[in-house]
């Protein structure tokens, strides 16, 4: 099989595993996996699930790329761009629909697989243009990157992107009084 297959793939692998992570802080509540995993159901929480997704899956296709000997370049960092693209490329398109016509799970679904799509392509890019060699620089990024999810996931800005309407709250306990 060669990459493309994969990718088309990775497409529906990773929007299968959003299902999966979107509820792993609900059923192993602890601090490691609030920093990973949404712990409300807030935009931003969601979009944390996104990005913790395609890494997830990324590594899942790297042990299979290792297996079957599938050469790529650039893999930590595709990964690292993907990851990252898939929160604006989401936002873009799902907050002017959730500010005109407010919550839709088939809408926000169906733009979540459209934004994976598109990443799933930048990524195959990515993973076939010339090794650039930024392995240090990724996993930097990625790491900075965790930092932020976590001090925002405890320290939100009081902010329509961080606000949980279903629980009143922001982030991971702090209540509306």
């Amino acid at each position: 099989m060669n990459l493309k297959k994969f990718k088309i793939i990775s497409v529906f692998g990773t929007f299968l595993l959003a299902f999966l992570t979107h509820f792993l802080y609900d059923w192993f509540p602890n601090s490691l996996f609030s920093i990973f995993f949404p712990v409300n159901e807030s935009i931003w929480e969601h979009m944390k699930m996104l990005f913790t997704t395609i890494l997830l899956y990324e590594l899942i296709e790297f042990i299979i790329f290792k297996v079957k000997n599938i050469q790529t370049n650039n893999f930590l960092f595709a990964a690292l761009v993907s990851a990252f693209i898939s929160i604006p490329i989401y936002l873009i398109m799902f907050l002017p629909i959730y500010y005109k016509m407010g919550e839709n799970m088939v809408v926000t679904i169906t733009i979540m697989l459209i934004d994976i799509i598109i990443v799933q392509v930048i990524n195959y890019k990515i993973l076939m243009t010339k090794e650039l060699n930024l392995n240090i620089i990724s996993i930097i990024g990625i790491i900075v990157i965790y930092i932020i999810m976590g001090v925002l996931t405890y320290y939100p800005p009081e902010s329509d992107l961080f606000f949980d309407p279903k629980e009143e709250k922001y982030g991971i306990n702090k209540y509306i009084v």
